[in-house]
């Protein structure tokens, strides 16, 4: 039984698998048939899956041989529960993939920027490597996992984003990839992990489990400028046979850091990070440089939308967390009209909202966080740092609520003048407006694109 299909399909690449594999395939998730169709129609070429939707049934997990459960499925679920009373075995796609892999497996988390870290990574790997094969997997898109099985050699690389829930899963199994990096800790999903370090402990299975290769060897790689990243380099860097090491911007040279296009210091991170694993393989500065250019910057991630008058749109919907959204607003030193909120994963926003006020003209607020949001601009436009910095305690950030996206961006229109930057960047989850953050951004960009065109 597949527990979670999901509505953009996060749940086909298992049940493709399984469906080669089992007598008898079940698929149940909370949602309703309606609202599964797009995942549906996916599978309509796999005959005999018994679909039961709507809600969950006691009887599906006291009967199945072995439950695949969604990383969006907590451990202490009721059902799985159920499950492990009546001594099923209840397993995951992550875990499936880490015992069947043949071939190495270059993992890499954090709070952001792990997408795009992933996806380069894999740019330098597949344009620099002869010989072997390289994948890219994981928590990124709806990439196939386990479908990719029958096609990977043990030659092969395979680069995957993992994240917190797949790494809480992954630990039941105590197995961890052979090249771990993370990019930087920041709370995170403290709906679901409760604390700070709860979701940190989550995070360190990536090192915590890692096992040493045929050459009795593990390697870590950790973000210099992170203060959890750097604890955990001093707790691991002893460790025989580990290989521990660090990245910085300032590792990167003039020559890499002019090769690449995408804005921001928070990318020459992801580049530093990602340069780190490529040297790792061997791969030289002029390889490098040479992969770099054909490098674009993933959908939804400080995407450029459209330009007119003089106003850039900047689509950056992947920006789920406050320090996503930071690192967004530090990439642009024009005027910037911030488009915010969201889902509310009960995290602070008070040090996204210093940032506001220090470099945003405007706020425009949306979702069911727009409220906290607003509060903390107010709190600080006001209070202590009115009276601790007095080059901002006559900045009059405007903040606006917006009752939608399309209220959103046409109030950001109004506002916009010639030399300014409307950056989408919620620092939220989408989940109380949007199916995910994908659907946010293209809604975004359809919004743009149809607004710049009738004004």
């Amino acid at each position: 039984m597949v527990m979670g299909l999901g509505r953009f399909g996060g749940g086909i690449d298992v049940v493709k698998f399984v469906h080669k594999a089992s007598a008898e395939v079940t698929v149940t998730d909370l949602l309703s048939k309606d609202k599964l169709t797009e995942s549906i129609n996916q599978l309509k070429d796999y005959q005999g899956i018994n679909f039961h939707l709507g809600g969950h049934q006691k009887s599906d997990f006291e009967n199945a041989d072995i439950i695949i459960a969604n990383p969006a499925v907590p451990h202490d679920n009721e059902f799985l529960q159920i499950a492990r009373k009546n001594k099923k075995l209840v397993t995951s796609q992550i875990e499936i993939f880490f015992q069947l892999c043949p071939a190495k497996i270059i993992g890499i988390t954090g709070s952001s920027g792990k997408s795009t870290t992933a996806a380069l990574t894999f740019h330098l790997l597949r344009n620099s490597i002869s010989g072997r094969k390289v994948y890219l997997t994981g928590n990124i898109g709806n990439q196939p996992m386990l479908c990719l099985l029958d096609k990977i050699k043990p030659r092969d690389l395979v680069v995957m984003e993992i994240s917190s829930f797949q790494l809480e899963q992954l630990s039941n199994i105590k197995k961890a990839p052979h090249i771990s990096l993370l990019t930087n800790l920041a709370p995170n999903h403290l709906d679901r992990h409760k604390t700070f370090e709860n979701y940190c402990s989550a995070k360190e299975n990536i090192f915590k489990y890692q096992k040493l290769d045929e050459n009795n060897l593990s390697v870590s790689i950790f973000n210099a400028e992170d203060k959890i990243a750097n604890q955990w380099y001093e707790k691991y860097k002893n460790d025989t046979g580990r290989i521990c090491q660090k990245f910085s911007e300032d590792d990167i040279t003039d020559d890499i850091k002019n090769c690449f296009k995408l804005p921001g210091r928070a990318n020459l991170a992801n580049l530093a990070a990602a340069v780190a694993i490529a040297k790792h393989f061997g791969i030289d500065e002029d390889r490098i440089k040479k992969a770099l250019p054909s490098f674009k910057a993933l959908p939804h991630r400080l995407q450029f939308v459209a330009e007119k008058n003089g106003i850039c749109w900047y689509n950056d919907s992947k920006a789920t967390t406050p320090e996503s959204t930071i690192a967004a607003i530090a990439s642009f030193d024009k005027p910037i009209i911030l488009i915010a909120g969201g889902y509310d994963k009960n995290v602070s926003f008070d040090s996204l909202g210093l940032e506001i006020v220090k470099r945003a003209k405007a706020a425009i607020l949306i979702g069911r966080t727009a409220p906290k949001i607003a509060s903390a601009i107010r709190n600080l436009s006001g209070g202590a740092l009115a009276k601790t910095d007095t080059q901002y305690a006559s900045r009059n950030t405007k903040i606006i609520v917006a009752d939608s996206m399309a209220d959103a961006v046409a109030k950001a229109h109004g506002l916009a003048e010639s030399g300014d930057i409307v950056l989408l960047s919620p620092a939220c989850a989408s989940y109380d407006m949007f199916d995910n953050y994908e659907h946010r951004g293209r809604e975004f960009i359809k919004l743009v694109t149809r607004h710049l065109r009738l004004h």
